[in-house]
């Protein structure tokens, strides 16, 4: 995982439009619904205000998320609002590295990563129930709320950041600072 720059706005886009054409073929269809949304996606890499991490593998971008230091305000507590955490927020993977499980790979280093900075949360959402259902019952986050967003319902999801020593074989930067 490293941070994300203009020089990977095109693989990013790539990796997208897999994504996107790969979830449609099996029904999820959601966002990024065209090139206008994909490219929004990957402009984010060269923007200050989006903090895109990328999975790389070798020079192959392989995953990406942006990984935020505080939580949007809507649909949570003022209290959960307290507590430090991490936000994940468009996160994509490639189709074609699924048996590497790019995602989960994602999260940890994520769990990780937060772990090692003294936050205590990380949190994620998705308007995909789909989406929700595979965190929740495969990468063990817990649903906390279900607010309505944009006229649909948001699916608000936490685990707790947690140490995973062994992921600093699988991921170069699990530990390294912030930028």
């Amino acid at each position: 995982m490293r941070p994300a720059t203009a020089d990977d706005q095109e693989a990013i886009a790539v990796m997208v439009r897999a994504r996107m054409a790969w979830m449609r073929n099996r029904g999820v269809p959601d966002w990024p619904r065209n090139d206008d949304d994909v490219n929004t996606v990957a402009a984010q890499a060269a923007d200050p205000n989006f903090p895109v991490r990328v999975l790389v593998d070798g020079r192959q971008v392989i995953g990406c998320t942006t990984v935020f230091t505080t939580t949007p305000e809507w649909g949570w507590t003022p209290e959960e609002l307290t507590h430090s955490a991490y936000f994940l927020a468009t996160s994509f993977t490639h189709p074609a590295r699924r048996q590497d499980r790019p995602g989960r790979l994602m999260a940890w280093w994520a769990l990780d990563r937060a772990a090692h900075e003294g936050v205590e949360w990380v949190r994620r959402g998705t308007f995909v129930e789909r989406l929700m259902t595979y965190y929740r019952d495969v990468q063990g986050w817990k649903l906390i709320h279900t607010p309505r967003r944009k006229s649909r319902t948001v699916y608000l999801m936490a685990r707790r950041a947690e140490a995973l020593p062994e992921l600093k074989t699988l991921i170069a930067d699990s530990v390294t600072p912030t930028e």
